[in-house]
């Protein structure tokens, strides 16, 4: 069966997107009826599940292939695209499962105790479905927009694959629950916040945090008899629309790191004793915020492709001397405006510039003004 890339089919063309989520579906089924009841019950499933959600989808889902796809149009429009149509299929997706389901989700999540490891009844396969097909929908929709920014992400490296799932799950589960209430009708409100409290999140809590969190999400769709369908649709939009959003956040603010980076190193005329400035304003306050590490990573090794700048001493240092620095500065010939400009925009990276950023600024602009 044809692998379906996010975007492959035409927005308007419902006919083709249905089709494009009952293909993904299909595939959703024989991996969910591959699972045991155990690898449900222990969250294995998900362990499973990204094992094969990514690898040979990282294949297609390219820059390239979205270049083409969206010829001549900046990357936050097309994420703005992909999380569109992601957001749609999910909706596609809640439709086909509600019209299948038999049953309150309590008795379908309560069968599996009295399953035999090796079984799995079938009114859990109709919620798996839906569960890993909306799970995986997330994933790629994470991946795609990781791409589109154009970061660098080996779906082989257990770490990268750790932050696709973190940013693709990156909704909290309470925040999930009582955002998800504004979906539902007052009269039952108070009926689905004592279901949730009831024996089923019981079960949840059993599971590995991940499918805990997943799980939890699910449940909700199905909770309250009456309201299944509209429910199950709106949650499966919502749930897309804020992990892509999530993504888009996370991803865009990368991008704009490695611009930044990008636009140092091509302006600098001294990058050795850039990169001494740089760690020196990173460490002011004795913290490393992620997008400082980022940064400074970026910024040593395009100092090495484009400059071959590889300095060790630098690399070697534990706690960085200030006054090391200024022997450098004063050291220096020549006007080193690209150097304090650096710094300005290097103390920003994290947010507003602290006391000790500011005061390491002051010192440096003053030596370079005494020149």
């Amino acid at each position: 069966m044809t692998e379906v890339l996010p975007g492959s089919a035409t927005v308007d063309d419902d006919d083709a997107d249905r089709e494009a989520v009952e293909q993904e579906r299909a595939k959703m089924r024989e991996f969910v009826e591959g699972l045991s009841a155990g690898d449900i019950k222990s969250g294995g499933w998900f362990t499973k599940l990204c094992a094969q959600a990514l690898r040979s989808y990282a294949e297609k889902a390219t820059w390239e292939y979205f270049q083409q796809k969206y010829r001549g149009v900046p990357a936050d429009g097309i994420v703005g695209q992909q999380i569109k149509l992601a957001a749609k299929n999910a909706m596609i997706e809640g439709g086909i499962t509600s019209s299948l389901y038999n049953g309150t989700i309590a008795a379908t999540i309560g069968s599996l105790g009295g399953a035999s490891p090796a079984t799995v009844p079938a009114g859990v396969v109709t919620f798996m479905v839906d569960l890993t097909y909306i799970t995986q929908l997330q994933m790629r929709l994470a991946y795609d927009i990781a791409v589109i920014y154009r970061i660098p992400l080996d779906v082989d490296d257990p770490e990268d694959m750790m932050k696709i799932v973190r940013v693709a799950i990156g909704v909290k589960s309470g925040e999930v629950a009582r955002t998800s209430m504004k979906f539902v009708p007052d009269l039952v409100r108070q009926v689905l916040k004592k279901y949730y409290s009831g024996p089923v999140l019981a079960t949840a809590k059993s599971l590995p945090f991940v499918g805990k969190h997943l799980l939890q999400r699910n449940i909700i769709k199905f909770g309250i008899p009456g309201v299944g369908i509209p429910l199950t649709v709106l949650v499966n939009r919502y749930t897309t629309l804020a992990a892509g959003r999530y993504a888009k956040s996370v991803f865009r603010a990368e991008a704009e790191v490695i611009e930044l980076a990008d636009t140092l190193i091509r302006r600098t005329r001294h990058p050795r004793l850039m990169l001494w400035v740089a760690w020196l304003v990173i460490n002011a306050d004795g913290k490393l915020a992620d997008a400082e590490s980022l940064l400074f990573q970026q910024l040593t090794r395009l100092a090495r492709e484009r400059h071959q700048v590889d300095d060790e001493q630098l690399a070697s240092v534990v706690n960085i001397d200030p006054d090391e620095v200024w022997h450098r500065i004063d050291a220096e010939p020549g006007d080193l405006s690209d150097v304090v400009c650096a710094a300005e925009r290097v103390a920003a990276v994290d947010g507003d510039l602290n006391t000790q950023e500011r005061a390491i600024i002051a010192e440096l602009r003053n030596r370079c003004q005494q020149r």
